[in-house]
């Protein structure tokens, strides 16, 4: 199979074949925390439309969701905003046997807030002094923390941002917040540098994914994130269907007195006459 199209493109096909073999072992994994009684925290940031919720969606597809969760926080409450600023997160962190994805963390004091002036100088670099801690503190409980960077180009940031407004599917995506952030590049790449500065530290190292190709970042995000944690495949129990159970007397109501949502895709045999050619075509 060929991997590459002719722009150097991974190829669909391939992709989906990859995809598929890595969700088995998403599974395996999966299988293993929830055995073993792990405790796995695994933050996504980066610039706006860099595809973290992509890869989020295509790790958490094929996932128990009561074993992997996905945590998206809006904007602080009022209550929320005079608490600790890590108060917040505290509740959504993983107990055994779950994994926890955060879109977005309390990195986003280093980022949007620093950037957007949503907090104090004295705030932000508070943050920075103590979030090594912090994440030093919740690997001594057992937590293992694993973070991601996701990088995108400016040429490519901007085309996505274009894309979001033309499309009536990926409108909601685009928010007063993106405008600023565009017109902000310079001051969020400073504040991401000041970042790791700080926080890329051996015990918890940022890992940066290279994303303007998606699919490509979505296939090494996922291949890596399997090799941080050493799994081995659980014995799951032999599960065997028997013959099913007699009804007995039982006798159904009328299938009349049921309303059926509309059948919009019924086969006429226009469809059917060329689902016929295309299965010739292929053959020859």
């Amino acid at each position: 199979m060929r991997k590459f199209s002719k722009s150097g493109k991974l190829k669909t096909k391939f992709y989906e074949s990859e995809l598929k073999e890595l969700f088995v072992e998403l599974v395996k994994l999966q299988n293993w925390v929830k055995s073993e009684k792990l405790k796995v925290v695994v933050l996504f940031e980066g610039r706006d439309a860099a595809g973290k919720g992509a890869v989020i969606k295509k790790i958490a597809e094929p996932l128990n969701p009561r074993v992997c969760r996905v945590v998206a926080l809006g904007v602080p409450t009022e209550r929320e905003k005079t608490q600790w600023y890590f108060q917040r997160y505290v509740p959504h962190l993983p107990a055994g046997g779950e994994i926890v994805l955060f879109d977005r963390s309390w990195y986003n004091r280093a980022g949007v807030e620093k950037v957007m002036g949503f907090c104090t100088e004295e705030e932000y670099w508070e943050f920075l002094r103590s979030c090594p801690s912090f994440e030093r503190m919740l690997m001594r409980s057992g937590i293992i923390i694993i973070k991601y960077w996701f990088s995108v180009s400016e040429e490519e940031q901007e085309k996505r941002f274009r894309n979001r407004i033309t499309d009536p599917t990926k409108r909601w995506k685009f928010s007063p917040m993106d405008i600023v952030s565009r017109e902000k590049w310079v001051e969020y790449s400073k504040a991401k540098d000041e970042m790791f500065s700080y926080t890329d530290t051996k015990q918890t190292p940022w890992f940066v994914v290279e994303s303007d190709d998606k699919k490509k970042a979505q296939l090494n995000c996922i291949r890596h994130l399997l090799s941080m944690i050493p799994y081995q495949d659980v014995e799951l129990p032999k599960l065997e269907l028997g013959p099913r159970p007699k009804q007995g007397g039982y006798v159904r109501p009328p299938i009349s007195e049921q309303t059926f949502v509309p059948d919009c895709y019924i086969m006429t045999e226009e469809d059917r006459r060329k689902t016929e050619e295309e299965e010739e075509e292929d053959e020859a």
